[in-house]
C-alpha cells in the first residue's frame, strides 16, 4: 500500500464522521402527537414546529395541573420543536394515586425518561410554576442536556411563596380573610366559603381575564387533585404536603446556563420575589409581563412569548 494513500483515507474518514453528526444535529423532531411507555406509565406529549433551532421543552405547574393553559405556547414553533406533555398521574396522561410517585425526585426521573426516548441531546427547558421547581433540579441534576432555561412565575421556596400568599390575602376583602383564617384554624378546606375564598384569590392572583377560556377550563377539569393535595395542599396559599419545605435559593447560584425568569405584574409570585430570585442567578435576566398575574399565557399571550421569544433570540446570536 502506498504510504501517501493513509492521510487521504483520514481525512475521507473525517469527514464522512463529520457529515454524520452534522445530519445527526440537524434531525427534526417528528410533530404530531403520542405517548411515551414510562416505567411508571404512560405520558402523552404533542410537538409542534417544524424549525430547526433547539428544541423547546414545556414543564407545566401544578404538580397535578396538565398542560392545556400552555397552548398558547404553540406560537414559539415557528422556528423550532416545541414539546408539550402531560406529566404523569394527569391530563392526557395515565392517572394515579400511588403516593411513592408524587414526589420531586420521581418526576425528575420521569422527565429524564422522557428526554431519552424523545431522543433529545441538546434543549431549552421551560418551566412554569411547578415547573421551575422540576425543572431545576433536573437541571442541577442532568445539566449537560440543557442549554438555557426560561423559568416563569417561578416557586422556588416554598416558605417564600407562602409569606407572598399572605401578603397578597390582606389585599382582598375582609369576608375573604376571615374565610382562609378559619379554614386554616379548623382545618375544614372544604367549607363553601373558604372555597369561594380559592376563586377569588385565582381571579386576582392566577388568572386575571374573565371568562377563563377552554384552556384553562380543560386544564381544571383534568387535574388530578390527589397529587395537587400531597405534594401541595389545599389551595394555592396553604403548602402542607411534601414540597412544603422545598427551597432552592442556595443552589441557584450553580445555574450556569442563560437564564429567563418572567413573572405577571399580578402574579402569586410576586415580581419582588422573582426578582430576587433573578438576582441569584450570575448573568439571568428578569422580565415582568403587564396586566397578567400567573398564567401569563392566558392574561396577555403577546408580552409572554415576545418575552420568551426575544430571550430565545439573544441567545442564538440571531
Amino acid at each position: 500500500m502506498n504510504k501517501n494513500n493513509y492521510p487521504i483515507r483520514q481525512i475521507i474518514t473525517i469527514l464522512i464522521i463529520l457529515i454524520f453528526y452534522s445530519c445527526k444535529s440537524t434531525l427534526k423532531l417528528p410533530t404530531g402527537e403520542g405517548y411515551v411507555e414510562l416505567t411508571e406509565g404512560k405520558v402523552w406529549y404533542r410537538i409542534t414546529g417544524t424549525g430547526d433551532k433547539t428544541p423547546l421543552l414545556l414543564l407545566h405547574g401544578g404538580p397535578g395541573f396538565p398542560s392545556y393553559y400552555l397552548n398558547p405556547l404553540v406560537e414559539l414553533g415557528d422556528d423550532r420543536p416545541v414539546i408539550f406533555f402531560d406529566q404523569l398521574g394527569c391530563g392526557r396522561s395515565t392517572h394515579h394515586t400511588d403516593t411513592t410517585l408524587m414526589t420531586i425526585g420521581s418526576y425528575v426521573e420521569q422527565l429524564e425518561q422522557l428526554r431519552k426516548v424523545l431522543g433529545l441531546e441538546s434543549f431549552y427547558l421551560y418551566g412554569q410554576s411547578w415547573g421551575t421547581m422540576l425543572g431545576v433540579d433536573y437541571y442541577l441534576k442532568y445539566p449537560k442536556y440543557v442549554k438555557a432555561m426560561i423559568l416563569s412565575s417561578p416557586a422556588l421556596s416554598a416558605t417564600m411563596w407562602a409569606q407572598d400568599a399572605e401578603i397578597l390575602i390582606t389585599t382582598l376583602p375582609d369576608s375573604i380573610q376571615a374565610a382562609i383564617s378559619k379554614s386554616v384554624e379548623t382545618g375544614d378546606f372544604n367549607h363553601p366559603e373558604y372555597q369561594n375564598a380559592i376563586n377569588i384569590f385565582y381571579q386576582n392572583f392566577m388568572a386575571r381575564k374573565l371568562p377563563w377560556d377552554a384552556n384553562m377550563d380543560s386544564t381544571f377539569a383534568e387535574m388530578n387533585q390527589d397529587i395537587y393535595g400531597f405534594m401541595w395542599g389545599p389551595s394555592e396559599f396553604t403548602p402542607t404536603g411534601n414540597l412544603k419545605n422545598y427551597d432552592r435559593t442556595n443552589r441557584l447560584g450553580d445555574i450556569k446556563i442563560p437564564t429567563l425568569f418572567i413573572c405577571g405584574e399580578y402574579d402569586e409570585a410576586r415580581p419582588e420575589t422573582v426578582q430576587y430570585y433573578h438576582s441569584l442567578v450570575p448573568n439571568s435576566k428578569f422580565e415582568v409581563i403587564k396586566n397578567a398575574a400567573h398564567i401569563t399565557m392566558h392574561d396577555n399571550p403577546s408580552a409572554d412569548i415576545a418575552a420568551i421569544r426575544d430571550f430565545l433570540v439573544d441567545i442564538e446570536g440571531k
